[in-house]
């Protein structure tokens, strides 16, 4: 087996793995208490986390592949040729947009669900709302597994890097969705199917890159900007303002988001010492 696709498997098992666990800890309900009040903190450090990858990692990553993708043929000169792959990278922000915002309702973290376990049969939200918010999240949560195999498969640091953000905000995202479907009135089985579908489509997501890469040719050179605006909107756009929505102006939310920035420098400077010999 090629030892690529071997890492992606695991790599897609274990992210798909933490969406099932954040869902989990919705059961007892003495446990779903216990950890909501640190989803805020695991949600700063994700984001800490994430954008330093997009920024550090995967702009400048974009940019070089791009240069060897042109091989140094094109007319364009400066900022100019850059044109396409920043067209990629904003189409990928917008998708996200599109996707999470007109084609699903966003839902904030936990806040859905508020209720005790003896009035869990009431419906706080509908069923079909909860679900259409759902199919919004499985097309994110595939873009999770594309933007881990894109990164993969061009730099061993990078993918590491890439799915090490991904993993972070799985849980949290997990226990999202199981509060989403609670919410609607539905059972622990449903939360379960519910949170498992959203790591088959993280995992989904890893294979067919792969074997779309290999197989059809894709260029990494357009996938990975694509993906790291996808990326950019999770860190930007969702999880940060979720850190800020209920963390409030605390000193303490502030702080996991600066140490999500520093286990990125950490982790970015062991791999650069373990890779360089």
């Amino acid at each position: 087996m090629d030892p690529i696709l071997l890492q992606l498997l695991i790599f897609g098992l274990i992210a798909a793995a933490a969406n099932v666990l954040g869902g989990l800890t919705l059961f007892p309900a003495s446990l779903h208490r216990k950890y909501k009040q640190y989803l805020k903190h695991l949600l700063a450090i994700g984001a800490g986390f994430m954008l330093s990858v997009t920024i550090i990692e995967i702009l400048p990553k974009s940019i070089e592949l791009w240069d060897k993708h042109n091989d140094g043929g094109g007319h364009a000169h400066g900022a100019e040729q850059y044109f396409i792959p920043m067209m990629l990278l904003l189409g990928g922000y917008l998708l996200t947009q599109v996707v999470e915002h007109t084609i699903a309702p966003h839902f904030h973290l936990g806040e859905e669900m508020h209720c005790e376990d003896d009035d869990h049969e009431h419906a706080m939200i509908s069923p079909r709302t909860a679900y259409t918010a759902v199919a919004g999240l499985l097309v994110h949560t595939f873009f999770d597994g594309v933007t881990i195999a894109a990164a993969a498969m061009i730099d061993a640091k990078v993918g590491l890097l890439v799915f090490v953000a991904v993993l972070l905000h799985k849980f949290p995202e997990g226990f999202t969705v199981g509060s989403m479907v609670m919410a609607a009135g539905k059972s622990r089985t449903q939360v379960l199917t519910v949170t498992a579908l959203m790591g088959m489509t993280t995992f989904l997501g890893v294979v067919l890159y792969y074997f779309a890469g290999t197989s059809l040719g894709i260029s990494t050179a357009y996938a990975l900007p694509i993906a790291g605006g996808v990326t950019l909107y999770v860190a930007a756009s969702d999880l940060i303002p979720e850190v800020n929505h209920h963390g409030g102006n605390t000193v303490w939310t502030t702080t996991s988001l600066l140490v999500g920035v520093g286990m990125f420098f950490a982790a970015h400077f062991v791999l650069h010492e373990i890779l360089a010999h």
